[in-house]
């Protein structure tokens, strides 16, 4: 279980094929705190971390995670959202984010609003995968207040600490994200599908 409060970010420094899976190595800043089998959400994906060298870690990412993320896109030297998942008794800060990808979804636009940044985001309408006006939702990992919710786009407004302190600041128009809706949301349309 994660908040959607981004923590540091990520270097990836190798991505090797395995079969049907990839295994990925990551250089962070917070390496050194990790252990073998402990839960990091990357740009919102919940991956396991299954081995430490230096200030590397590698996970593993098996068909079904990369069939349904953006992983299949990334390259050695991409920048990623770090997350350690939430320790109980913590502040909630974000939102209740379960690093389960829903989809992936693609940006539309990205406007300057005079010190802060709109980005519009479009993806595949599904029964459980909608979003509300001041509603939750995670781009990438990071927990966010959707401003503007349509049948399958959203937009979100991001401040500047944001912007410089996630990936956000590489997204441009064209650029694929994970998509995470939120959970309460996803648990009321299925309610809500089941009564119908």
């Amino acid at each position: 279980m994660f908040t959607g409060i981004i923590e540091t970010q990520g270097t990836i420094t190798q991505i090797a094929k395995d079969n049907d899976n990839i295994n990925i190595t990551i250089s962070s800043a917070i390496t050194n705190e990790l252990k073998i089998d402990q839960s990091v959400s990357h740009d919102g994906v919940c991956l396991t971390v299954v081995a430490l060298e230096n200030d590397t870690y590698t996970v593993t990412a098996i068909k079904e995670t990369l069939d349904k993320t953006n992983l299949k896109g990334w390259a050695q030297g991409g920048i990623v959202n770090l997350e350690r998942a939430m320790k109980l008794g913590d502040r909630l800060d974000g939102h209740i984010v379960q690093g389960h990808v829903d989809q992936t979804g693609i940006c539309k636009s990205v406007e300057n609003a005079n010190g802060s940044w709109y980005f519009t985001f479009e993806y595949d309408k599904g029964p459980s995968n909608i979003t509300i006006e001041k509603g939750s939702i995670t781009v990438n990992g990071v927990s966010l207040t959707v401003v503007n919710s349509k049948d399958n786009e959203f937009s979100v407004a991001i401040i500047p600490y944001t912007f410089e302190h996630t990936n956000f600041k590489s997204i441009k128009a064209g650029t694929i994200v994970n998509l995470e809706f939120d959970v309460v949301g996803k648990y009321v349309a299925r309610l809500h599908g089941l009564r119908n």
